[in-house]
């Protein structure tokens, strides 16, 4: 039977439009760490511009991803954590951890080599 939705084709394209985009998998990355203010996040990624991680946490908290806490202090008070959802996209965060730190040790050792 074929997926019936009016915007998505399949549930994997729903899975990968959650997490997809430039920052998302980042943002998550350094929340699987634990509770963090928007400053430790900007700091954290600082190639990324405040307003993009603003749209970014922004659209993963409401997919549900991401848990915004506002405490009511002067200065304002925010803090971002992952959300249960968040934490159990973890397990499909860490093969991709894998396979980067992989490909980080393999282009090390090609640039040894082609230096001798």
């Amino acid at each position: 039977m074929p997926y019936q939705d009016q915007t998505y084709g399949c549930p994997v394209e729903v899975g990968l439009h959650m997490v997809s985009g430039k920052w998302k998998p980042r943002i998550m990355y350094v929340l699987h760490g634990g509770t963090k203010r928007f400053g430790e996040l900007q700091r954290s990624i600082p190639e990324v511009s405040r307003h993009v991680l603003t749209m970014q946490l922004r659209e993963l908290e409401g997919d549900g991803i991401v848990r915004r806490i506002a405490h009511p202090s002067v200065p304002p008070k925010v803090e971002y954590s992952l959300t249960d959802l968040g934490r159990s996209l973890g397990a499909l965060l860490e093969p991709f951890a894998a396979i980067g730190d992989q490909y980080i040790q393999s282009r090390k050792i090609a640039e040894e080599n082609d230096g001798d």
